[in-house]
């Protein structure tokens, strides 16, 4: 088995490029993903490889590039689009949603619609206004569409290639405050998850941290630190199919859990996990389920936002409230 130390963008890169040399109809299309190779340079040297009718730079208007990739898995390509950033995700919203959510049912399963839609979501890079949202709790609410998260590179490189393959539609979460981060990556996808599976990414057994996307390595970093307890860390990674089972498995084992992510607590993804564990694991929990997340405000300016984010901190004192009931 082959395995090389990649950065989770370079990871991105690499599973990009596999999955276009395996299959001549996928498609990279968005603004500046071509002769720029993206902001965060996530499709560096791809035009230049594959040439400009498979890596496309496309107009400013995301409502019309996804429209367009619309339009082409409907004719049997494989488009994956690119939204630079989490907040500029918002002029697609009735074609993703009132579209690319629906036809797939409408048509009884008669029509593919395989197009991946990426978004470098999340804050933690100073970034100004729009370019640090969490709206992943739009799209899981939304059925007909498969919303994931990676948080690390090798799941990056695994995820998105098994994200191009498949027949429906996906929301494809990127933590971008972790495109630097470096780590091992098995290229070999035999022996990989599949992308609709959670993971656990530490073991423990005195309390569940669910988190996904860049709160993972927060997590772990607070499982670390706590030499008090043993703390079990579930990467969810498939936010919408939920991998239930996995989920329950490590909840019923700990008897408590704390849900972890960015975006704010009120309405967030972490409500629906913390009802479903709730109901599911309710004569096994030993506290309530607790949430940590952002606040109900705008996302703040680049100097606030180490106030607003779920640190080490906030996450070590939900789990010591965990013990207090």
């Amino acid at each position: 088995m082959s395995t090389e130390t990649l950065s989770l963008s370079r990871a991105m890169n690499e599973g990009l490029r596999k999955a276009m040399e395996n299959d001549p109809k996928v498609l990279v299309m968005g603004e500046d993903v071509g002769k720029l190779g993206g902001v965060f340079r996530v499709t560096d040297g791809l035009q230049k490889d594959f040439g400009e009718a498979r890596v496309i730079d496309t107009p400013l208007a995301e409502s019309g590039i996804v429209g367009t990739a619309i339009g082409l898995a409907l004719r049997g390509y494989r488009p994956v689009c690119e939204i630079q950033f989490d907040g500029f995700v918002f002029p697609a919203f009735n074609q993703i949603t009132s579209q690319l959510a629906k036809m797939r049912m409408r048509s009884l399963g008669t029509l593919e619609l395989p197009v991946v839609i990426r978004i470098p979501f999340g804050g933690g890079i100073g970034a100004v206004e729009h370019h640090s949202e969490s709206p992943e709790a739009y799209f899981t609410h939304t059925g007909g569409l498969r919303v994931v998260a990676c948080s690390n590179p090798s799941d990056a490189y695994t995820m998105i290639q098994q994200a191009i393959a498949c027949p429906d539609p996906v929301i494809f979460f990127e933590p971008k405050r972790r495109y630097w981060d470096k780590a091992p990556v098995e290229l070999d996808l035999s022996a990989a998850a599949s992308f609709e599976s959670a993971v656990v990414a530490r073991e423990g057994t005195d309390v569940t941290l669910l988190a996904y996307g860049p709160m993972v390595k927060t997590c772990l970093e607070a499982a670390q630190a706590d030499s008090d307890r043993s703390i079990e860390v579930v990467d969810i990674r498939s936010l919408n199919p939920l991998d239930e089972s996995t989920v329950m498995e490590s909840v019923r084992r700990t008897g408590r859990c704390v849900v972890v992510h960015e975006a704010p607590v009120f309405n967030g993804y972490g409500a629906e996990l913390a009802a479903r564990i709730t109901e599911k694991c309710f004569y096994h929990l030993e506290s309530p389920v607790l949430r940590v997340g952002g606040f109900s405000t705008p996302y703040p300016p680049s100097r606030l936002e180490d106030h607003y984010l779920p640190d080490l901190d906030r996450v070590l004192d939900a789990v010591d409230r965990t013990f207090e009931w």
